[in-house]
């Protein structure tokens, strides 16, 4: 997810959309512990992809 879609997000559709990639990521963190994924850089993808929206999120906070 690039920056530029994030920033077209609503705060509530963007704090919805942070909740089930974090849910995405310890998934996917506890699936390659089990069984190695087929391309293990999703899991560095999704950690960037939360940090984005986090970031997005707390600008918004400070910006009101």
């Amino acid at each position: 997810m690039k920056i530029k879609e994030v920033r077209e997000l609503e705060t509530k559709d963007l704090a919805e959309r942070l909740e089930a990639e974090v849910a995405k990521y310890n998934q996917m963190k506890l699936n390659h512990a089990i069984t190695p994924l087929e391309n293990p850089s999703q899991i560095k993808a999704t950690r960037r992809d939360i940090a984005r929206m986090k970031t997005e999120l707390r600008q918004r906070e400070l910006n009101k």
